[in-house]
C-alpha cells in the first residue's frame, strides 16, 4: 500500500514546482481514476489534478476493457489536464503521454540491460513483448479547442501472475527489473515527465517532432507487419506516423491511415 505519511510530505515536496503541486487526490479504493478525474473536470476541477488509488474496481482501458487493478499491485493515476491546444492535435496526446510513461519507467525501474520499453501504437506500453500498462485518453472538445482532457496510465509495477487469457503476454516491472519497483518513485518520475510533454503539445511543431520521437521510441510503427482491429481493419505493413499521430499502414489495396482501433502482429502469410 502507499505510505500515506510519505505521500503526503515527499510527495508534496518532489512535485512543488510543477503544475501539479497541492493538486493530488487519493483514494485507496476507487471504481477508476478516470471516472474520477472525469467528474471533477465537469465541475470545474483545475489544470493538473491528479486522481490515483491503490486498488480500481472498475477500471477500464481502451474500448471498456476490463484493467485489473488489484489492491497495491500496481500504478493507478488519471491525470486532469486543460491543455490550451487546438482539437485537431488532441490525437497527439496519448503519445505524448507514452513518451512521458516510457521515460519514467526507464528513469525508475532500473531494467536489465537489453530491455526495451516500447510503445505500440496508440496506447500500450511493452517490455520486449510483454505488456506492462496502458494509457487511456478521454475528453470533451468544442469549437474546434480542447475544454479538457483526462489522461488516465495503468502501470503493472508489482504484480506476478497474469490472467491467462490476456490478448498480450503480461509482465509488470518487478519482473523486469528483478528487484522492487518503488510506486511513488514512479509516480513522481511520471507526473514530472508527463508535464514537459504536454507543454511540448503547445508548439505548433508538435505533430512533427511528438510524431518523430514516437517512431524512434516504438517497434511498432514503421515496418512492421500488423493486423488492425477496429472500424478500419485491415492487415498491412506500418509506414509510420501523419503529422495527427495516426497511423500509416500499406496494403495490398494502397495506404490505409487508421484513425481509431488497436494492432497486434500479424501472422506470416505462409
Amino acid at each position: 500500500m502507499f505510505d500515506l505519511a510519505r505521500l503526503e510530505a515527499e510527495l508534496d515536496a518532489a512535485l512543488a514546482d510543477t503544475i501539479f503541486a497541492g493538486k493530488l487526490h487519493f483514494s485507496p479504493v476507487t471504481d477508476s481514476t478516470n471516472t474520477d478525474a472525469l467528474a471533477a473536470a465537469r465541475r470545474g476541477g483545475p489544470h493538473g489534478s491528479v486522481y490515483f488509488a491503490d486498488e480500481q474496481l472498475a477500471g477500464r482501458g481502451r474500448s471498456d476493457r476490463v484493467w485489473h487493478s488489484a489492491a497495491g499491485e500496481g500504478l493507478y493515476v488519471s491525470v486532469l489536464l486543460r491543455p490550451q491546444i487546438p482539437a485537431a492535435r488532441l490525437p497527439l496526446l496519448p503519445l505524448a503521454a507514452g513518451l512521458a510513461v516510457a521515460d519514467a519507467i526507464r528513469a525508475v525501474a532500473g531494467l536489465a540491460p537489453g530491455l526495451i520499453v516500447d510503445l505500440r501504437w496508440p496506447n500500450d506500453l511493452l517490455i520486449g513483448p510483454r505488456k506492462a500498462g496502458g494509457i487511456l485518453v478521454e475528453a470533451k472538445t468544442s469549437g474546434g479547442s480542447v475544454d479538457y482532457a483526462v489522461v488516465g496510465i495503468g502501470i503493472n509495477v508489482h504484480q506476478r501472475g497474469f490472467d491467462s487469457g490476456l490478448a498480450t503476454l503480461a509482465t509488470s516491472l518487478d519482473i523486469e527489473s528483478g528487484s522492487r519497483v518503488s510506486r511513488q518513485d514512479l509516480l513522481v518520475s511520471l507526473l514530472k515527465s508527463l508535464e514537459r510533454e504536454t507543454l511540448a503539445l503547445l508548439d505548433p511543431a508538435a505533430g512533427k517532432t511528438i510524431t518523430q520521437r514516437v517512431e524512434q521510441a516504438s517497434t511498432w510503427v514503421r515496418g512492421r507487419r500488423v493486423e488492425v482491429h477496429g472500424p478500419q481493419a485491415c492487415t498491412g505493413v506500418t509506414a509510420g506516423l501523419d503529422e495527427h499521430g495516426f497511423l500509416l499502414v500499406r496494403t495490398a489495396a494502397g495506404l490505409v491511415t487508421v484513425q481509431t482501433g488497436g494492432i497486434r502482429a500479424a501472422e506470416m502469410d505462409e
